[in-house]
């Protein structure tokens, strides 16, 4: 069923919400991730609001949508999703990697309730979610299994055998979700080491793959809808996102992947200035 409008602005406000808290938690933690989780906050908004099959009060519910983070960094994002949509007290994010805190600087499943994995190291989430959803398919279950992963873990050899197993055997109920927003720590991944053309070698594993403006809620949705409806492959959702995004100092910035505002580059805000500066930029988008 296509979106009204009035469902369009009111993910796009969860976005900017989410948005919001990402820079206030970093900024009170004086650590981790910027960039990605920006530029991850309309689809998170989507799942968090839309897509996944869940309940905030219930996180344990049996039948609900398994959703893994392959690159555990960009977690913050998925904190402020799920206190917007009700796991916990939005004031809770300012607890972001401190000491006894239920939100490290990676997911800790044990630690909170609603997270289905520990993560950590890049390249294994794939297969996590691929083995989960060959489980769930074993016991009869319909919950679907989704995964976000980054771009820059694909230069992994884990992440391809994960892709060869779930072409196998053809887990129609696992969708990846990859961030392609071309960055990593040590600079734009096509320097790094090139990932294109990232799509088809997806396809020559055998996967489904349609890729969307990762910033258009719409469209994700509709490669959401899309995906339960492919039969004998597993799909990867490939959204081109803007790192930074809303923010447009900082904007397509590698240098930001792995800054908190107050600590980034200060060729263009003062570091004392960031977290308003970036606050105030985001009020602009409402």
């Amino acid at each position: 069923m296509e979106l009204t409008d009035a469902e369009v602005r009111a993910l796009e406000s969860h976005a900017n919400d989410i948005r919001k808290t990402i820079i206030e938690m970093l900024a009170a933690a004086k650590s981790g991730h910027t960039s990605g989780p920006l530029g991850m906050a309309d689809i998170f908004a989507a799942l968090y609001f839309h897509v996944l099959k869940h309940d905030p009060k219930n996180p344990d519910w049996p039948e609900r949508d398994r959703l893994m983070l392959s690159n555990g960094h960009i977690t913050p994002v998925r904190y402020a999703a799920m206190a917007h949509a009700g796991y916990f007290p939005v004031e809770e994010c300012l607890t972001l990697r401190k000491f006894g805190s239920r939100l490290q600087g990676h997911p800790e499943r044990e630690r909170l309730p609603g997270l289905e994995t520990t993560s950590g190291p890049l390249g294994s989430g794939l297969s996590q979610a691929a083995g989960y959803a060959y489980a769930a398919r074993m016991d009869g279950k319909t919950f679907r299994v989704f995964c976000a992963m980054s771009d820059g873990e694909q230069e992994e050899g884990n992440t391809w055998e994960a892709a060869m197993f779930a072409a196998k055997y053809r887990l129609t109920n696992l969708t990846g979700i990859m961030d392609r927003n071309n960055i990593q720590i040590d600079g734009n991944t096509e320097d790094v080491m090139p990932l294109e053309p990232m799509g088809d070698k997806y396809r020559a594993f055998n996967w489904h793959v349609i890729e969307i403006d990762g910033h258009n809620i719409p469209q994700f949705i509709a490669a959401c809808d899309e995906s339960k409806s492919i039969r004998e492959k597993p799909t990867l959702i490939l959204a081109h996102t803007t790192p930074g995004k809303g923010i447009p100092q900082i904007e397509n910035d590698y240098r930001w992947h792995g800054a908190p505002p107050g600590k980034g580059p200060t060729d263009k805000i003062p570091a004392d200035k960031q977290r308003d500066v970036f606050l105030e930029e985001l009020k602009k988008a409402v």
